[in-house]
């Protein structure tokens, strides 16, 4: 296999491992990348030697972070381990270190600022990152069936890890998200009417057993995109949800409107709804699991942001 035959099979094996298309597209293109590098070889001709020349290449010469090498390590590793069978047992580069940062956490009074200069749509979505704790993929990829009005909870289907968990569905919000629902029932309205149109995006293994479901109100996203498009990888006329960057611009409009100086984006929303509720003296059991962290060590970085004096100290020029 070579040039695109052999990424065409790379494709195939990360499709039946189930990743997501961002995770396919960000793989192939370090594995593109490394081919190249290695002036167009075949990576069965390669090992751990040259994957080790390309990850200091990143470092030495394209000055890349460190999540990002190791964004790089990690597509190479699946090249080799699980469309080469090729075993890296010898490969002794490790993954670079990537230092504990503070995560960036807005104030309540921060908050209604950024949220009181979004409107429709975007404000919307940034209360439930906020109200909910979701992250914005989960958020952009909710389905009307992920909302339970009776409960007042939100079901994230397949969120990070590729694990299902509830959340809290605040009732400010079930006004503003029946209207959407009800804007999402006239967008699938719409789309029946447009030649070629199958329905919203599903995963393949979904849809071969639920064949109608795409059509179905139940599985229509809440925050369709504009028109439909041709899937990537089915090639067939879907109903996708909106993109990221739709809120991403906003949410950084809103923050320098606030005059809000620090270095916050649509993820710092979900920080804060963990820390105000850890400061409203939630038990951080209840917090982990709203968030969907596999580790609790993961939710105590958020007992380092709290706006108070966790040292319970007066300094001396204080006193």
């Amino acid at each position: 296999m070579k040039g695109s035959k052999f990424l065409d099979h790379v494709r195939d094996v990360i499709r039946t491992n189930h990743f997501t298309y961002s995770t396919e597209k960000t793989y192939i293109n370090w594995i593109y990348r490394f081919i190249i590098f290695q002036n167009k070889r075949h990576p069965e001709n390669m090992g751990g030697n040259e994957i080790a020349q390309f990850l200091t290449y990143l470092a030495v010469v394209r000055k890349v972070s460190a999540s990002t090498q190791n964004q790089a390590l990690n597509a190479l590793v699946f090249l080799y381990e699980k469309v080469l069978k090729i075993s890296l047992d010898a490969f002794d580069f490790n993954h670079a270190r990537i230092g504990k940062r503070l995560p960036v956490v807005f104030s309540r009074d921060e908050t209604q600022n950024v949220l009181s200069n979004l409107h429709g749509e975007f404000h919307l979505m940034a209360s439930l990152l906020y109200g909910s704790g979701l992250r914005l993929t989960e958020c952009m990829r909710l389905r009307i069936k992920d909302i339970d009005f009776n409960l007042n909870e939100i079901i994230v289907r397949a969120g990070k890890g590729d694990n299902d968990r509830r959340t809290l569905l605040p009732r400010l919000l079930i006004p503003q998200l029946k209207r959407q629902i009800v804007k999402a029932k006239i967008k699938l309205e719409e789309n029946m009417l447009v030649k070629g149109f199958e329905g919203a995006s599903m995963p393949e293994a979904l849809e071969r057993k639920y064949p109608s479901a795409p059509k179905e109100l139940a599985w229509q996203y809440i925050f369709p995109s504009r028109k439909p498009a041709f899937d990537p990888r089915s090639g067939k006329l879907k109903q996708h949800y909106r993109h990221e960057s739709f809120l991403q611009k906003e949410v950084k409009n809103a923050i320098r409107k606030s005059q809000i100086t620090k270095n916050a984006s649509c993820h710092t929303f979900r920080h804060s709804f963990a820390t105000h509720l850890l400061e409203n003296g939630y038990d951080i059991r209840t917090v982990q699991e709203l968030l969907g962290h596999k580790d609790v060590r993961t939710t105590m970085i958020y007992t380092h942001v709290l706006n108070r004096n966790k040292f319970n100290v007066r300094s001396p020029l204080d006193m």
